[in-house]
């Protein structure tokens, strides 16, 4: 048995789920309303355009008013307006999109189809999430045009009457529910408008005040704007905010239509940065702030503004549907903030520099997440030594190499994640010809391992971290004065003194004016710890992994030496606690009663 037919969808049932759960935040039936507004006054202004309407134009803002005592919310514009016929036509059929008739009406005589906002044809039934009943008050722009009265209590029956309007264009009037009276004061609706409405190309008056910027900086021509224009834009943006570094202006029209401006914020590195700065719009109908799949995740840090009509949405306009035309914005944004960043550091190599450490934050990150961002950013990418000079990744390379006698071995890139915490370790590194880098921001753990994976033959470690490797490496390992046997002796007197299996003690022939105990975690466990606790998803598993260290007591330094010779076995034991606990506090690893204990032995130790 076959049988075929059609699908029955009987609106006394698809109304009521229409006005609870179209939209999941009520305000947005403002937003909606003005603007199909905007439409009715844009499309008025395009028939103007044409030669369609003769008449004038005149006042062309939209109003929204509050009637406290009729507990009434009216939008009003002086735009194309309505016949009865019309009202039938488009607010009688759920869906049926008066725009989407416009347009294909008159798609050879538009410059800018886009220009117009509806789509769905759904906007009007938001309006019954939040009132009783609704009005609309139209006269229509055609000469001879009757006005009309369309009126509804949100069931699925209408009436349209005659009315004694007077003026070109619509009152929409809502009679606002006794569950939504928040919707009566001024102070939340002009929240509401400034949140969905501020850039909207229509001026709209609430409270006898514009509210609104009709012609937005990103809609016009870079030509035409000056750095004070951006500047001052900013602050519109984000008033009391720091002038940012610098800003990218974007505008495409081709393979698809995007427009916006992202702003540099400069980094604070104490304060937590907050992403959900980037406003999306689309055609100038404020979207959403949550712009994940259109802006790369690296450069979600960034603020400003991108419109584009090309960027699909849900049917309610409140979120944004993945498709091609997103990966390809991502993909642009990608490449114009990569073009613009290798522009400025070519321009201005020094001012580049003087702002690096609040570019590093969005380059490093970028070139963490995105191979493609990598190749483009790896030759105006910086790094940073702690005499504060810069270095390109390949001029770094060539100095490095420079002083490494074996250049078939890898080049052991040494850094500092705290200058001050390892001056010691960085001041007898230098002494040594070393050259240390600075990896002080939290991103730098993740960069560090992704620039071993980058750059050839290449190693990275911390200027407090593997010692007698790092020296070794270098080419500058000593010879020990102590015997193979005092050697031994003197770790099983550490061993004893620790009493903790977690730090292993070895004896290595340091320098004299090294510490005499240093105490390290190996490289890649204290780095894949740091990771970890950054969330570094895989690695995660190292963060409950037990802390294991590395002892390197140096045989040559002079309290060692006395501990070697010293015959009583409580004082040994007693020196190399000491020396144990100087190398504890030279990492901030000594704390508590441990703490405590060093100071009081320290006290003791000054009064003899």
């Amino acid at each position: 048995m076959q049988e075929k037919g059609t699908l029955s969808i009987h609106t006394e049932n698809i109304f009521p789920i229409i006005k609870k759960f179209l939209y999941s935040d009520h305000e947005i039936f403002l937003r909606e309303l003005v603007s199909n507004a905007v439409d009715a006054t844009q499309k008025l202004k395009k028939l103007a355009s044409m030669g369609e309407y003769k008449g004038e134009l005149g006042d062309t803002k939209i109003k929204v008013t509050i009637n406290e005592a009729a507990k009434t919310l009216t939008i009003s514009d002086k735009g194309i307006g309505l016949t009865a016929d019309e009202m039938k036509k488009y607010i009688n059929q759920i869906a049926f999109s008066g725009a989407t008739e416009f347009v294909e009406k008159f798609k050879d005589k538009l410059d800018n189809p886009q220009d117009i906002i509806g789509k769905f044809g759904l906007g009007f039934y938001s309006a019954f999430m939040v009132a009783d009943k609704v009005e609309i008050a139209s006269l229509s722009y055609q000469d001879g045009a009757e006005p009309a009265l369309w009126s509804c209590d949100g069931s699925t029956s209408y009436e349209i009457t005659k009315t004694d309007k007077k003026e070109r264009g619509s009152d929409i009037i809502l009679y606002i529910n006794e569950d939504s009276k928040e919707f009566l004061e001024k102070f939340r609706i002009q929240s509401i408008l400034n949140k969905y409405c501020k850039f909207l190309p229509v001026e709209i008056e609430f409270d006898e005040k514009v509210i609104n910027n009709p012609t937005p900086l990103w809609t016009k021509s870079p030509n035409e704007l000056t750095d004070e224009d951006y500047k001052k834009f900013y602050q519109e943006l984000y008033p009391f905010s720091d002038e940012p570094l610098f800003w990218i202006h974007l505008n495409v029209d081709y393979p698809f239509n995007l427009t916006g401006i992202l702003y540099f914020p400069k980094v604070k590195q104490e304060i937590e940065l907050q992403k959900n700065k980037i406003q999306l719009y689309s055609r100038q109908v404020f979207i959403t702030d949550e712009v994940k799949d259109v802006v790369p995740d690296f450069l979600m840090l960034l603020h400003g503004v991108i419109d584009s009509p090309d960027i699909p949405l849900n049917v309610s306009r409140s979120y944004l549907q993945s498709d091609g035309n997103v990966k390809k914005i991502n993909s642009h944004i990608t490449k114009k903030v990569a073009d613009k960043l290798n522009e400025l550091f070519k321009a201005d190599r020094k001012a580049f520099e003087e702002k690096w450490d609040s570019i590093g934050l969005f380059v490093k990150y970028g070139i963490i997440t995105d191979e493609k961002f990598y190749d483009r950013a790896k030759d105006f990418s910086l790094l940073k030594n702690t005499d504060n000079q810069y270095f390109t990744f390949g001029e770094y390379q060539e100095k490095i190499q420079t002083t490494q006698e074996d250049k078939d071995k890898n080049i052991v890139y040494i850094y500092t994640n705290d200058a001050q915490r390892h001056d010691a370790y960085i001041q007898s590194a230098v002494k040594k010809g070393y050259d240390v880098l600075k990896f002080d921001h939290p991103i730098d753990v993740h960069f560090v391992s992704h620039l071993e994976r980058k750059l050839e033959k290449s190693s990275f470690k911390r200027v407090d971290s593997d010692i007698a490797d790092k020296l070794i490496d270098k080419g500058i390992a000593l010879d020990s004065i102590l015997s193979e046997k005092d050697k031994e002796k003197l770790k099983e007197v550490f061993d004893k003194a620790i009493n903790n299996k977690s730090y292993t003690v070895s004896i290595e022939p340091l320098s004299a004016d090294e510490l005499p105990v240093a105490v390290t975690m190996p490289e890649f466990m204290r780095r894949m710890k740091e990771m970890s606790m950054m969330g570094g998803g895989g690695m995660a598993f190292m963060g409950s992994m037990p802390d294991s260290y590395n002892v390197v007591v140096n045989a040559n330094h002079s309290l060692i030496q006395k501990i070697v010779s010293s015959e009583s076995e409580e004082n040994k034991t007693l020196l190399a606690r000491y020396a144990f606990d100087l190398g504890m506090l030279s990492q901030n690893l000594l704390t508590g009663a441990d703490l405590t204990a060093f100071i009081q032995k320290s006290v003791e130790m000054v009064k003899v």
